[in-house]
This record gives C-alpha cells, structure tokens and sequence, in this order.
C-alpha cells in the first residue's frame, strides 16, 4: 500500500496534507506517529468516566491532530463529537462517539497496514 492509497482508505485528503508537510517521507513519519497519540484513549477513559471535560479536550485534540493530517473523515466526526460536548448535547454522545470509534478504527487499521508493508 502507497501512502495515496491509505489516505484513500482512510478516508483523508492525500494531496492536502502532502502540500502542508512537503514530502511523503515526512507526512509518512508523522502518520506513523498518530499511532502513539493518546487522544483517543483519553476520550475513551473520559467518556467512559462520564468527565465530559476531559473528553472535550481529548476529542478537540484528536480533531486537531486529525486537520494537520487531513483525516477527513476521523476529523469531522471527532469534531461533531467535540461540538457537542462544548454545547452539552449529551443526548448525542454515544452515536457521535461511536462514529468516532468506527473512524478512528479505520484509520488505525489503514496505517497498520502501511507501516507493516514498509
């Protein structure tokens, strides 16, 4: 798998994000770093814990870390879920949550895939 093909799997925006970082060597590095990012386990915990605070923060965070990278899809719905925990809209944290779950799945397991075949 290319790392164009990923971002197709992924659902993100391969051109943009090669723009913003240069090269594929480098957009590559920091994709590979996503995998160490904590945000989605301290939106899980947090969601979890019922901290709506600490989950906003997790999820606002994934959902910048996401626009750097152009994740497309990963970052519209951790941004749903981080507009909804800012407005308290706790009547639409679960299905928002599990978009996030579904997306975040998608992507780890697309650049799982990349990373074993460098």
């Amino acid at each position: 798998m290319t790392l164009k093909e990923c971002y197709d799997v992924l659902g993100g925006d391969y051109e943009n994000a090669v723009g913003r970082l240069m090269n594929d060597r480098i957009l590559q590095k920091f994709v590979f770093k996503f995998l160490n990012d904590g945000s989605y386990d301290m939106l899980i915990r947090s969601m979890e814990a019922e901290d709506y605070k600490e989950a906003f923060r997790a999820a606002h965070t994934m959902k910048g870390v996401c626009q750097n990278l152009s994740f497309t899809v990963l970052g519209e719905s951790s941004s749903h879920l981080t507009e909804a925990l800012r407005a308290e809209k706790s009547e639409e944290y679960q299905e928002l949550l599990e978009a996030v779950k579904e997306d975040y799945r998608r992507t780890v397991a697309a650049i799982q895939v990349l990373k074993a075949e460098c």
